[in-house]
């Protein structure tokens, strides 16, 4: 099963004002791992950017003057989506400016639906924990995904973190690990740059820790009738 997990960053919020794509930024999954196949480019928008729409990404329109336009990569995209599931996060708002971007061009492309299937990650979130806030950030906090690298959104970096938080939040933690098959040639424009996530810190319990844990196994073992399931793991606790 291939996924692709998207993100875009904007000029501004609505197509109808003539707001464009200034990032486009997607991860693969194939059988639920991450592949490290990424699809990425900043686009120059021929318009300018909200200041509102800056402060959150960060992107100037300074940055944008030599980048390629959504019709210099469109062919590649559309062949990276292909045939995928493409999960997006509030999936309307991106699908609606990808569809804008399409239409613009007078091709013959069609929907960015017309080639793959689209996920609403955040109608999944609202499912599954209905009455609760599922913004990105709210379900990394939920799913203790590390987010604190991202002072600004970035349509790669939030593809990353999205991706993290759909494999837990639609399967467990074990799919998180790269799959051993390399990522296609000539698809990857950027990987992740100057994001590491910091290696978990192990804290053995002490001599005290220890004998208070073997007390509280002791009053487990009468309430249960010598039946606590804790004394029946080989454990092999050593004292520090």
């Amino acid at each position: 099963m291939r996924q692709i997990i998207l993100d875009t960053e904007t000029t501004g919020l609505e197509t109808a004002q003539g707001h464009r794509i200034i990032e486009l930024g997607c991860v693969e999954l194939l059988n639920r791992r991450l592949t490290g196949n990424h699809f990425h480019y900043y686009l120059a928008p021929d318009r300018d950017i909200d200041i509102g729409a800056e402060e959150v990404h960060g992107i100037t329109k300074e940055f944008l003057k030599d980048k390629p336009k959504f019709r210099d990569v469109v062919d590649e995209f559309i062949d990276y989506v292909r045939g995928a599931e493409v999960i997006i996060h509030n999936a309307p708002f991106d699908v609606g400016f990808l569809n804008y971007e399409l239409k613009l061009m007078d091709s013959s492309w069609g929907r960015v639906e017309d080639h793959c299937t689209i996920i609403d990650s955040l109608a999944l979130a609202r499912e599954k924990h209905p009455g609760q806030r599922n913004s990105l950030d709210a379900l990394c906090q939920r799913y203790h995904v590390e987010n604190s690298h991202r002072e600004l959104h970035g349509a790669l970096l939030d593809a990353e973190i999205l991706a993290d938080v759909y494999l837990l939040m639609t399967g467990g933690q074990g799919s998180l690990e790269l799959a051993t098959a390399p990522p296609e040639v000539g698809r990857t424009s950027r990987a992740r740059e100057g994001v590491t996530r910091p290696s978990l810190v192990v804290f053995y319990a002490n001599k005290r820790e220890l004998v208070d844990h073997e007390e509280c196994l002791d009053a487990l073992e009468e309430a249960s009738e010598g039946n606590c399931l804790w004394r029946q793991l080989d454990i092999g606790f050593t004292p520090s």
